[in-house]
């Protein structure tokens, strides 16, 4: 058998340690996709649009944190996957994109699908190239390798053309080599850094996803209780710090700025790690940290540090052997006096936390509704054992108040603003994790961008389970149209009717099994217990269609066409 770059691609992904080829088939790709047969190691998982490949590839590497590979076909495949690809680029997701072309000798001819691959991908990748010379394709294959998988980690795109890639190829087949980037600042640094964070009276610790792909959540929950210092999620959405912890506080806002201002000028001291600052949709352009504040940014992406606001520190190193030097300093330099401080803001945390449970308590038990029966009876059968995949949105904090994210690599969030990576994502998670339980929560709008996820997961036997948060419309758009009518004085009235998704229903459970998925509806609390039994003891999919009330101002305006 001739040894052509097609065979040689696919040997190579085998060897840097690929077991799945997320993808969507197209013509210019049929040579390598053919070529599979020869090359055992590698599954293809087939997604039946290019959104959906990605995202699957995107909860795969996020849950193994090795790169996840992606085949798209041309321009048009790739087109589809862009939004998915800027989600992966925005959350530093080590995805390698593949995608064909008919071929160098076709370029002066402007023919059916010709476009400029490279130009697509660049803004919503790390890095994009074509390969033309039939030589060089596994020296470029271990050089996106290399690249995706370095942090600051993400996706990068090799176009292919057809005629490269059926060329014969000669090169060697080696393994990509992972570099070491366990890198830490000199000690005087770090040392400056302790003195700075021990003399404040109101530190503050701003973390993001830096942390949980350093492995770094014991030594920040060390830092944070030293110094007892409020800890903040900023572009996080993965365990960062024990959610249940009394210092920590929850996410600032994604959407508006004053809302992440409102938390940081409080502080006379904060620590930035492994996070941008800051991801809101309308940030805010200043004012955000309290005038003479001390600030310090460590992480492993120099681009982020000082991007937007000027830093009195900045460390471009790894946040577990950052903060676990962090650690080991201030424990030996800190005062008795700052010690008492610290402890003493510690037990106030303890205390806080302490009363707002209390305090919920003696209002009544707010649980009583069927959404929250329906959350605690999950969280009861599951404990924290199963992996979540949140993409609730508005039903998030419904979700993480019963199935809080406490353990590294058992919960994974939407990120980057691209609706509908909850159910392909979970797949992605389910494949890295096959004996754990794994579930996903979309809202219904989310849902239907990939609702065809399904189709795949019975194919291919990948057992996660998912539940479609349906309220009937895209809530997030009624909760931020009411603060915009808020911050410009209009009165509160019907919601504009591209939010309502009531008419006509989506039936969630039809669409499921229509494509082999086993579904049940849940809206009483006596459908509850029998839904969930189904769902945990089926050992494929299972799809649970959560019926939620819809709070409004108002009626929806009608959108039924012609009325």
């Amino acid at each position: 058998m001739r040894r052509t770059g097609n065979i040689a691609l696919l040997e190579q992904l085998v060897a840097d340690g690929a077991k799945y080829l997320f993808g969507n088939p197209g013509t210019v790709e049929e040579g390598f996709l053919d070529a599979m047969r020869y090359v055992p190691g590698l599954e293809y998982v087939l997604g039946l649009q290019e959104t959906v490949s990605v995202a699957m590839a995107d909860g795969y590497a996020r849950a193994t944190r090795r790169p996840a590979f992606v085949q798209l076909h041309s321009g048009v495949g790739l087109g589809n996957g862009i939004g998915m690809l800027y989600q992966a680029k925005r959350g530093n997701s080590p995805l390698v994109v593949l995608a064909g072309e008919a071929g160098v000798a076709y370029d002066a001819m402007d023919g059916q699908m010709a476009c400029d691959l490279v130009a697509m991908a660049r803004p919503v990748t790390k890095w994009a190239t074509r390969v033309v010379d039939p030589q060089s394709v596994l020296r470029v294959l271990r050089r996106a390798v290399k690249i995706a998988s370095t942090p600051p980690m993400g996706p990068v795109f090799v176009a292919l053309p057809m005629d490269v890639l059926d060329a014969p190829n000669h090169e060697s087949v080696i393994p990509t080599p992972r570099l070491d980037t366990r890198v830490a600042p000199r000690p005087e640094e770090v040392r400056v850094l302790a003195q700075m964070l021990a003399a404040a009276e109101r530190p503050l610790l701003i973390v993001g996803d830096g942390v949980a792909n350093s492995d770094a959540q014991a030594e920040l929950t060390r830092v944070a209780e030293l110094l007892g210092a409020e800890v903040w999620g900023a572009n996080s959405s993965e365990v960062n710090m024990d959610a249940s912890h009394p210092l920590f506080n929850g996410l600032l806002g994604h959407m508006f700025g004053k809302d992440s201002t409102a938390v940081v000028s409080q502080a006379d001291a904060v620590l930035i790690v492994g996070t941008y600052v800051f991801p809101e949709v309308f940030p805010s352009l200043s004012g955000v940290f309290r005038p003479g504040a001390r600030v310090a940014h460590i992480d492993l992406d120099a681009y982020e540090i000082a991007k937007n606001f000027p830093v009195d520190m900045g460390l471009v190193a790894d946040p577990k052997r950052t903060l676990g030097a962090l650690g080991e300093v201030l424990a030996g330099l800190m005062t008795p006096t700052q010690r008492e401080a610290a402890a003493q803001r510690l037990r106030s945390a303890g205390e806080r936390q302490l009363l707002r449970r209390n305090l919920a308590s003696q209002a009544g038990d707010p649980g009583s509704d069927v959404p929250s029966l329906f959350m605690r009876e999950l969280a009861r059968r599951v404990g924290d054992d199963a992996i979540i995949f949140d993409e609730a949105l508005t039903t998030s904090p419904l979700v993480n108040r019963f199935l809080p994210a406490r353990k590294p690599g058992h919960f994974f969030q939407s990120r980057g603003g691209s609706l509908g990576v909850g159910i392909p994502g979970a797949l992605g998670v389910k494949l890295a994790h096959p004996d754990k339980t794994v579930i996903s929560f979309s809202g219904d709008g989310a849902s239907m961008y990939t609702i065809q996820a399904l189709w795949t997961a019975v194919r291919h036997g990948i057992g996660a389970k998912f539940v479609v948060c349906n309220n009937g419309g895209y809530k997030l758009l009624d909760v931020n149209i009411q603060e915009y009518w808020r911050e410009r004085g209009i009165p509160e009235h019907a919601f504009p009717g591209s939010f309502s998704l009531s008419y006509p229903p989506l039936r969630f459970v039809d669409i499921a099994r229509s494509m082999g998925v086993p579904a049940a509806r849940v809206g009483t609390p006596e459908s509850i217990g029998p839904a969930l039994e189904q769902a945990l003891s089926t050992p494929g999919p299972f799809l649970i269609d959560w019926m939620l009330p819809r709070s409004s101002p108002g009626v929806d305006a009608d959108v039924r066409c012609g009325q």
